[in-house]
């Protein structure tokens, strides 16, 4: 396996992207029309198990290269036959030509297969073989289709999250379905994470559902899922995407590096100046921004972040305070104060330090980051960074209703303020006395 821009393989690539997960690249020799190198790709998502799949995927891929290099060189030797009245029909009322100059019937002509065919595939319908449906979706994403919108849509709004977190994804809906509800429409969910396990493909499934718009609230979401959505012509709005942006969407988050800033700032003028940072996975930008404003915060009172202070979340999990908790209160010259990357990882430290017996605040001040409704309920209530989960439902379906008119969008990327929450898991150093507030 190669990874980076290390060597290539002669029959294949693999590559290892900054999220972690691996980009399998098979060339697929040359577009009859354009001339141009096919490439077959896949992303494979991080996780142990990602060498060994990576590896069936492009052993899948290079037999689909080999099986539609046989297709072609039959086609090659028989004179060509153009779609049937039936066929062009079929393509017509499937929106035929998309956003280049291709159609459906093209695409079907390029894979060797019926107009029929294409449609169902872009409309998440059965009874396509599994090899055919990966040709068929791999030229949707070389040519750039993109289908017209003459389709008729189910007044539905569907949101995407993986792994449902309560509170969270009850606030997004909401605010969807206050705008959702002004026109007439109703709002839906999926969880990702659930159907995947269960062995579907959510993808196809939504497809087949045919909603007005999807809103992405899933991390793990794939350049190629995002591909087949886009070629289908549903338009789609993500809500905090990755830093990793291969295809552009227009997106909905909270302003991470302010929230971050503020949290830092609060702990600064309490007198605190050893302060940890648990971060989220650095792979996803509201990791990262997050971290940025601590350490710009820090650096602007003259005491820039100790890096041997910050520890870096699997999973913005429970279990990353605990663990990370535990091992920063174990130094021999333990943190006064921890920024964490959200609430969960800032319960996770209660525990660590009940462990350890450390009392909030009084030998360690705790900052979380979301505002969950568990913040206040736990023992001291937590100081955190409030994110407008329902505002943020609410924009989004904004954006979708506003990309099914004519104009462009005037906004494609929305940033929503955040508020500090002080509360009683944060007080003053034991050694220190409070810093005036600055302006």
């Amino acid at each position: 396996m190669t990874a980076g821009t290390g060597p290539r393989r002669a029959r294949g690539e693999i590559e290892r992207l900054p999220s972690g997960s691996l980009r399998v690249r098979v060339y697929a020799g040359r577009d009859p029309e354009t001339k141009k190198r096919r490439y077959l790709v896949e992303t494979v998502p991080a996780g142990p198990e990602a060498p060994q799949r990576a590896e069936q995927t492009r052993a899948r891929l290079l037999g689909e290269v080999a099986e539609r290099r046989t297709q072609e060189s039959r086609q090659a030797a028989e004179p060509a036959r153009p779609p049937s009245p039936t066929e062009e029909a079929e393509a017509a009322s499937n929106g035929e030509r998309g956003s280049g100059r291709l159609t459906i019937a093209s695409i079907a002509r390029l894979a060797g297969v019926s107009p029929p065919t294409v449609s169902k595939i872009l409309n998440g319908r059965p009874g396509v073989a599994s090899e055919t449906r990966h040709r068929v979706e791999w030229l949707l994403r070389e040519h750039g289709y993109h289908r017209p919108e003459k389709v008729v849509r189910a007044a539905c709004i569907e949101v995407v999250f993986c792994g449902l977190i309560g509170h969270i994804a009850a606030e997004i809906m909401r605010g969807a379905r206050e705008v959702a509800v002004e026109h007439g429409l109703a709002v839906g969910f999926t969880d990702a994470r659930q159907e995947e396990a269960a062995g579907r493909d959510w993808v196809r499934e939504l497809l087949a559902r045919r909603p007005m718009g999807v809103i992405v609230a899933h991390l793990g979401f794939t350049p190629e899922q995002h591909e087949l959505l886009s070629a289908s012509g549903i338009p789609m709005v993500a809500l905090d995407p990755p830093g990793e942006t291969v295809h552009p969407v227009p997106s909905v988050a909270s302003d991470n590096r302010r929230g971050a800033i503020a949290a830092a700032r609060h702990l600064l003028e309490l007198g605190h100046r050893r302060i940890a940072v648990i971060t989220g996975p650095r792979r996803l930008s509201c990791a990262e921004h997050r971290l940025e404003g601590a350490r710009m915060a820090l650096a602007g009172a003259g005491a820039p972040l100790d890096e041997s202070l910050v520890r870096t979340g699997a999973r913005f999990s429970f279990d990353d305070g605990v663990d990370h908790g535990r091992d920063l209160l174990a130094l021999p010259d333990p943190p006064t104060a921890l920024l964490c990357g959200n609430d969960l990882q800032a319960l996770g430290v209660y525990e660590a330090a009940r462990q350890a017996s450390a009392r909030i605040p009084h030998d360690l001040a705790v900052v979380g980051f979301d505002d969950i409704s568990y913040a206040v309920f736990s023992g001291p209530q937590l100081t955190t960074v409030r994110q407008p989960f329902a505002t943020i439902g609410a924009t989004a379906a904004r954006l979708i209703l506003e990309q099914t008119g004519d104009e462009p969008l005037a906004q494609t990327r929305i940033e929503l303020a955040t508020t500090l929450m002080v509360r009683s898991s944060t007080a003053p150093p034991r050694d220190a006395a409070p810093r005036p507030q600055s302006s």
